[in-house]
């Protein structure tokens, strides 16, 4: 099985700098939040070849999640080559968190 990828603020713009990747901003004590961990287990083992599934937990991070005006959580948001180029916020599926990664591979 494939990680998801933890980034920080120290290391978010490094992480999301070349090729595709999503970033789940997300907090512990978030319920939905909860519900994406494995689907993101599962969008890890099925896209690892292709774009980079990453977390980043906002009450640890406070300065990522500001420059993008994340307000609530979960918020996913897929970067290509270090620029956001889609947002998606709430629960979302496998297949169509995989479908809009393809869509900017």
């Amino acid at each position: 099985m494939w990680k998801v990828i933890e980034t920080t603020d120290a290391n978010f713009a490094n992480d999301i700098a070349t090729g595709v990747s999503i970033v789940d901003f997300w907090a512990i004590w978030c319920g939905p939040c909860q519900v994406m961990i494995p689907r993101l287990d599962e969008l890890a083992t099925k896209m690892w070849d292709k774009a980079k599934i990453m977390k980043m937990n906002v009450d640890e991070n406070g300065q990522v999640p500001q420059t993008f005006w994340i307000r609530s959580i979960p918020t996913m948001i897929i970067f290509k080559d270090g620029k956001a180029v889609e947002q998606l916020v709430w629960i979302q599926s496998v297949d169509l968190l995989a479908s809009k990664l393809e869509s900017h591979i």
